[in-house]
């Protein structure tokens, strides 16, 4: 049966029609789509009026077309009622955020927007915040030197794309919403891990080139290849060897709670073993010094082996200091006072020593 339409005298009477209240929500049609405003047809509650910041939807709004609004005050001069559309869907957001919490399900989102603390993201109307601690180590930004503007340069690069994540903590009073990628992934990473053990040969991809070493994401499990593991030559800049987002091969020789300790160089034969077959006991070498400290000199006798003469080796009182006897660079000869294959050290003493 059709519906009785409601006449001018039912609508004076007010007893069909409910008055609006502030904060209720309320569902009508488009009515017009303006410049500066967009009017809802609320049927026998009259007209809505939605000031245009208060749309927030970046979707085109269409005559005709059924929304849910918030009533911010129930007449106006104009006889109009004050609506939000923004906050309606906020409320809702809300709601929907809490859901998803309580749910610990794994949601995507889409950062607008990024600073150096992290990214910033809408979830349902809902503004929150993906902590750069709470990323992935695919998308961490490791960056030598904490460099602040290479640090947002590199969250800038995650500006629209779609991460996973679950929300870490949601407080609508405060409101406070955070979100975790590290959270979304866990699950998965401690079943990647049980798969892993020392000795493993893995492929990762560098996300991270610094001072002590070069990190490595490992199917999004984090590793660390420190700079005495890169190469069996002395490395003093790992910047020379690898690049962030090159792929390379290395060995696991660690595992240690949820990041993994590699090795390159354990991939490779180390050169030391053959090259210091070349040396005995007694003999004379020629070396170039590379290394000044307060104990002794460093010396490069072959392409892999270096040795170390001793402080001990120097005499005694001023011509015992290491940066009177030696200049950095400079080749002399030395004799080899002991060879120790199982901790790859060698002693030297300098050929021409006066006693």
């Amino acid at each position: 049966m059709a519906t009785k339409a409601l006449t001018m005298d039912d609508l004076l009477a007010g007893d069909s029609v409910k008055q609006l209240t502030i904060g209720e929500t309320v569902t009508g049609r488009v009515l017009a789509v303006r410049k500066r405003d967009v009017l809802i047809d609320l049927g026998p509650q009259g007209v809505g009026y939605v000031p245009r910041r208060e749309v927030g939807s970046t979707k085109a709004l269409e005559v005709g077309e059924e929304v849910t609004a918030s009533v911010v005050d129930n007449e106006l001069d104009n006889g109009y009622s004050l609506l939000s559309l923004r906050k309606a869907a906020k409320d809702r957001g809300w709601e929907e955020v809490l859901a998803k919490m309580d749910a610990a399900e794994i949601i995507d989102v889409t950062p607008y927007d990024a600073n150096r603390g992290g990214m910033l993201v809408e979830y349902e109307g809902v503004r929150g915040f993906l902590p750069v601690s709470q990323l992935s180590a695919e998308h961490y930004p490791r960056v030598g030197g904490a460099d602040k503007d290479e640090i947002l340069a590199r969250l800038n690069t995650l500006v629209g794309q779609t991460l996973k994540v679950r929300i870490l903590d949601c407080d609508r009073k405060a409101n406070k919403l955070i979100f975790s990628e590290k959270e979304a992934i866990k699950d998965g990473l401690a079943a990647h891990f049980e798969r892993l053990k020392v000795g493993d040969t893995i492929k990762g991809v560098v996300t991270g080139v610094v001072d002590f070493g070069a990190f490595v994401n490992v199917e999004g499990i984090e590793g660390l290849i420190h700079i005495s593991e890169i190469s069996w030559e002395r490395v003093n800049n790992p910047a020379d060897y690898v690049k962030v987002g090159q792929s390379v091969e290395a060995k696991i020789i660690s595992i240690d709670k949820d990041r993994l300790s590699l090795s390159m160089k354990q991939l490779t034969k180390d050169p030391w073993l053959d090259e210091v077959e070349q040396f005995s006991k007694g003999q004379t070498v020629e070396g170039t010094v590379t290394r000044i400290t307060p104990f002794g000199a460093f010396v490069q006798i072959s392409p892999a082996v270096e040795a170390l003469v001793h402080v001990s080796e120097l005499g005694s009182g001023e011509s015992a200091d290491p940066e009177k006897v030696f200049t950095l660079n400079e080749r002399k000869s030395f004799v080899v006072l002991d060879i120790d294959k199982e901790n790859r050290k060698i002693s030297l003493s300098v050929a021409d020593k006066k006693n």
